[in-house]
């Protein structure tokens, strides 16, 4: 029975997924765990957002199988879904546009109106013109929460000059929250210290700590496919079969954008060199 005291909250992960691995998964089952924990809130759903070409990764391979394999990887999970709104955009999208629009979906599913363009369209003007509102406003209306779920590397990229809009790291941080799993010899309260705009917000950032040593890269599993070691047990079996039935992660595909600048790198260094 749910308990009406406690917050509902929907956990949204972004990311590259190249290809997704079991750490992926085993992440929302952690910040599960860990928020139902407090006694605070009941996780109700959990999405994953692979992000688009646009984003110019190196060795990013086409969204359209990071999504299928995502799809597959998820088949079995009663509450994980998987979104391609955001790898199906022509431009790179920055994560704070993505938590704004599923936060609009949200609240256009939960309102159940008829015209859900209408409700969309106001939600989207009240996003916009509040997103700087205090979280303690956000928590206290009616309605899911929505937090951005992510290891502790994207907690420590906050910090990297071009990467992130500093307004932005706020209204993730601020606004919404962010569950963050880190693994043992990890600091993240260090660099939530060492941070004002982080500092600020940091009732609104959830550590959760995976005591079980399992440190599955992305980058490890291409490499490893690479040169036509298993993976098994790294990653869901369907998955494994779709890599292997679409020839994906080959020494060509990992040069792909190599010589391509990060699209924040890109959009945010012109920004400042044009200001």
């Amino acid at each position: 029975m749910e308990n009406p005291s406690t917050s509902k909250v929907v956990l949204l992960a972004c990311g590259s997924f190249n290809p997704i691995t079991n750490m992926h998964l085993r992440m929302f089952e952690l910040a599960r765990d860990h928020l139902e924990d407090t006694g605070q809130y009941s996780v109700i759903k959990g999405i994953i957002s692979p992000v688009g070409d646009a984003y110019k990764k190196k060795g990013l391979i086409e969204a359209s199988h990071r999504v299928e394999m995502a799809r597959l990887a998820t088949e079995s999970s009663d509450w994980i879904t998987v979104d391609s709104w955001e790898s199906q955009q022509s431009d790179w999208v920055e994560t704070a546009k993505v938590i704004r629009h599923h936060y609009e979906e949200l609240l256009a599913r939960e309102h159940n109106r008829d015209n859900v363009d209408t409700v969309k369209y106001t939600k989207k003007r009240r996003i916009e013109e509040n997103y700087i509102a205090s979280s303690v406003h956000h928590r206290k209306r009616d309605g899911p929460q929505l937090m951005l779920l992510c290891g502790a590397d994207v907690l420590e990229s906050f910090g990297i000059p071009n990467l992130w809009k500093q307004e932005d790291v706020a209204e993730i941080v601020g606004r919404y929250g962010l569950v963050c799993i880190t693994r043992s010899g990890g600091d993240p309260h260090k660099f939530i210290n060492q941070s004002d705009e982080l500092w600020k917000y940091r009732k609104n950032i959830h550590i959760v700590h995976e005591w079980v040593m399992n440190d599955i890269s992305a980058t490890h599993v291409r490499r490893a496919l690479r040169r036509g070691r298993s993976v098994r047990y790294l990653l869901p079996e369907s998955v494994i079969h779709y890599i292997q039935e679409h020839g994906l992660y080959s020494a060509e595909s990992e040069q792909k954008n190599a010589d391509v600048v990060l699209a924040p790198f890109q959009k945010y260094s012109d920004a400042s060199t044009s200001g």
